[in-house]
């Protein structure tokens, strides 16, 4: 995800001058919008057809216990946080993905993130099926794991009015810190303890640099996600826009009841006249 869209201006109207170029610009927008609701459709079907294809083989046992549970606390920790910290104010839903798909950074960022860590994971380890690599197998699979739950997750509360954004917002957070020490793991089993025969092959050679260096990029990507966007912009707006919401609620509340005492204290002088 990316903030460039947070920063909206909003549109005024347009005068007799203006008319027909803002006209365009507004078709113009609105056919961009159309093609990011597109790109992000079809990367949801694709990733849950993926999830499904991913759990499957994951239970295969080499998926160690603390990452088979973690997504079971996660969930029970984020239901906590929407009963008692960060209740759903009642509102309509409206998912960060909505305001960010009018930017085209937005959407090959999505891409690409997909990329380097669904799909080439993905083909690392049905490779290391094909080749009997299994040490590969064992490396990537706890990544592909965890990251198919956060999808998971996110498709399944992004829909519902019972989670609000700081609840929203925690779910990549929760799971990306913990597929960093995922991954730290997966760069020490590829770089450290996984050796390249001496009578290696090209394909050999391939296949072992791709491992180390889809392992690295992973490891990269996740870091700036959480310490460049998640951490400094996606949280605080969330946290912002549900403090905001709060507090016009209880601006409306107090109003409401302010009213009623005035028609109250109105209806007793009127008795009592």
């Amino acid at each position: 995800m990316s903030g460039v869209s947070l920063a909206v201006a909003p549109r005024s109207e347009p005068d007799e001058t203006t008319s027909s170029a803002t006209k365009s610009q507004q078709k113009e927008r609105n056919q961009q919008q159309q093609e990011a609701v597109g790109v992000m459709g079809s990367l949801r079907v694709i990733e849950l057809q993926l999830v499904a294809f991913i759990m499957v083989f994951s239970a295969s046992g080499v998926v160690p216990l603390l990452d088979l549970i973690f997504p079971a606390l996660a969930s029970a920790y984020i239901l906590l946080l929407s009963r008692f910290a960060f209740p759903s104010l009642g509102t309509t839903t409206s998912t960060s993905q909505e305001i960010f798909r009018g930017s085209r950074f937005f959407r090959l960022y999505m891409v690409a993130g997909t990329t380097v860590g669904l799909f080439l994971p993905l083909a690392y380890v049905l490779g290391g099926f094909a080749r009997g690599d299994q040490h590969a197998v064992r490396s990537a699979t706890p990544h592909l794991f965890l990251l198919s739950f956060q999808i998971l997750t996110e498709n399944i509360i992004s829909g519902l009015s019972l989670f609000s954004p700081p609840v929203r917002a925690l779910v990549p957070l929760l799971y990306t810190v913990r597929r960093i020490f995922v991954l730290i793991d997966w760069i020490q089993d590829v770089w450290i303890n996984k050796t390249l025969p001496a009578n290696a092959q090209f394909k050999d050679v391939t296949w072992y640099w791709f491992g180390k260096g889809l392992a690295v990029a992973n490891l990269a990507y996740s870091s700036v996600n959480l310490f460049a966007f998640l951490i400094p912009q996606f949280l605080p707006w969330a946290f912002e826009k549900y403090f905001r919401e709060r507090s016009e609620l209880n601006s409306k509340l107090a109003e409401d009841k302010h009213s009623q005492d005035l028609n109250r204290t109105k209806q007793a002088d009127k008795k009592a006249n």
